[in-house]
């Protein structure tokens, strides 16, 4: 068997392996942890998540999900807890202690120290008959049936196991807590998911100009309405200039040259698509950016309660980091 050859079948080997535990913890969801997540909802304080080695760093993500969806949440490394770090822990806080084998000399002089502080301790655990488990007032069931690693020693799947369990715990309280997306984007205002998650057309198409003309407007008034904006279209609107009725684009002036012998005499009418696509101010612009790409286009006229407003373009959308 060539190198080649031999690197696939081994990293397929290893998320078959991994895919298979996580199946396997679906198993393990019973009463214990609902009663698990059930404490934790009642809970005055914070949910401190705890480990030692590949353990810590599993402790780590599953915090920033739980901060992220709703539950307030710290890390405390289990060295550090025992060099002064104890101190972050209170009463009415729930721990949970993350350790395959539960077993290890630090989660040993932990856990007693723990006890001692009053909080609820969740024991996140791949040996369910081990000192962690037996001292917990929960168990996370974690169990794998071998490591990834061909020699059965790094933590591969057992970690991979954590962080599933992990996320199955912070979504069942995102759940219980009826959170919703808005909440999520007030946690998340930064970077493109929180844009996508707040930002709406009224907060970006009024910084472009809003090019409009009469139904009866003639081709010079077209052109220079169009090219002056710099937006590539422009609304046409009725007669008493209250109803949205078009709109006339660049490429609509291009199609107008193949099918006119003569432009002499041309108005608004005679070349603007009718009945356009449009996006309410109040949407969000994300809703906007799906219009424009399942349409094939650059850019919508804007309306408020039915009224042009304005043009929302393709280019503000790319601006605010939404594309």
């Amino acid at each position: 068997m060539n190198i080649s050859n031999k690197i696939t079948l081994t990293a397929k080997k290893v998320l078959q392996l991994e895919a298979e535990a996580i199946a396997r913890l679906a198993d393990f969801i019973d009463e214990g942890f609902e009663k698990c997540v059930e404490t934790i909802l009642t809970i005055k304080g914070r949910v401190v998540v705890t480990g030692i080695g590949k353990s810590a760093n599993i402790a780590q993500k599953i915090v920033a999900t739980l901060n992220s969806t709703g539950t307030p949440a710290l890390f405390m490394h289990a060295a550090d807890a025992i060099h002064g770090d104890l101190g972050m822990i209170q009463a009415d806080d729930f721990v949970i202690c993350i350790s395959k084998s539960g077993n290890t000399p630090e989660i040993k002089v932990l856990v007693p120290l723990l006890k001692r502080k009053g909080s609820k301790l969740a024991a996140m655990v791949s040996s369910t008959d081990s000192y962690l488990a037996r001292c917990a007032d929960f168990i996370l069931n974690a169990n794998v049936e071998r490591e990834a690693c061909p020699h059965n020693l790094a933590p591969t799947t057992s970690t991979t196991a954590a962080l599933a369990l992990g996320d199955a715990l912070a979504v069942s309280l995102l759940e219980a807590r009826g959170f919703s997306s808005t909440d999520f984007a007030h946690l998340h205002p930064g970077g493109s998911l929180g844009k996508r998650m707040y930002l709406k057309v009224e907060d970006i198409y009024t910084q472009n100009e809003a090019p409009r003309v009469n139904a009866n407007a003639p081709l010079k008034e077209i052109i220079i309405e169009i090219s002056s904006k710099r937006l590539g279209a422009t609304a046409v609107l009725s007669q008493d200039n209250e109803q949205l009725i078009g709109i006339i684009t660049d490429g609509d002036l291009r199609r107008m040259l193949n099918k006119y012998d003569s432009i002499e005499g041309i108005i608004a009418t005679d070349i603007m698509t009718p009945a356009p696509f449009t996006i309410e101010a109040a949407e969000y612009a994300v809703e906007a950016l799906s219009v424009m790409q399942n349409k094939s286009i650059t850019q919508l006229i804007v309306t408020n309660s039915g009224k042009f407003g304005g043009f929302v373009h393709l280019h503000d959308l790319l601006k605010e980091g939404l594309v």
